[in-house]
């Protein structure tokens, strides 16, 4: 079994190609405005509708109210809503039930109690993203995408019944010891394979991918 990859922010025509090609098996697509990754709704749908079968097309939402998820789904051919936010597991599971698409919730972690707030989400989403919480002194953090790690050892010999992805400062060079010392089968990137903040690099999409289809 091969290691599962997203590739998080796409925001080109060039980022896609090389993740397709790459073999990624899940693309994201950034919609939090505060995001040097965010896409307008007609950039984010000429990207969307050219991404094969079967690789999942993933929103990244943070916070939206159920107008601007419904002018969003209308707009964008999407399989999959990541949020990102607040969401507590209540607004979670309205959001899943009233769009009805696959929702994967992502978790802050920082500390080994805060993954105890995934096995809320347990009965509601369909996957889980474990990403890294920023840091209190961290200006202008983002919800996720901040090019840091948390402590990888906090997730040895945990597992949940749903899939769950790990995130949270992946890279072409670290995801090896990412995948050995977590035993995530699942990874998600979208800092580490930019050049800078938004600016995604085709060759470090595929080489992150390439590396991932070896572990």
């Amino acid at each position: 079994m091969t290691i599962e990859t997203k590739i998080c922010g796409i925001n080109s025509t060039e980022a896609l190609a090389a993740a397709i090609e790459g073999g990624a098996e899940m693309v994201g697509f950034n919609f939090y405005r505060k995001s040097p990754r965010f896409l307008t709704l007609d950039a984010a749908a000429a990207l969307a509708r050219t991404v094969p079968r079967p690789i999942v097309r993933v929103a990244v939402i943070v916070d939206l109210d159920n107008e601007a998820i419904a002018t969003l789904l209308a707009a964008v051919p999407l399989d999959m809503l990541q949020l990102h936010g607040r969401e507590d597991p209540a607004r979670t599971a309205a959001i899943r039930a009233r769009f009805r698409k696959p929702v994967m919730k992502a978790i802050s972690v920082a500390r080994a109690d805060d993954l105890d707030t995934a096995d809320k989400f347990l009965p509601i989403v369909d996957r889980l993203l474990l990403d890294a919480k920023p840091p209190p002194a961290m200006k202008d953090a983002l919800p996720g995408g901040n090019a840091i790690s948390f402590d990888w050892t906090l997730l040895q010999g945990r597992d949940w019944p749903k899939p769950w992805m790990l995130s949270g400062g992946l890279t072409p060079e670290n995801l090896a010891d990412a995948v050995r010392i977590s035993g995530a089968r699942r990874v998600d990137v979208a800092s580490g394979v930019e050049d800078r903040p938004g600016m995604k690099s085709p060759a470090k999409i595929k080489a992150f991918l390439a590396l991932a289809k070896t572990l």
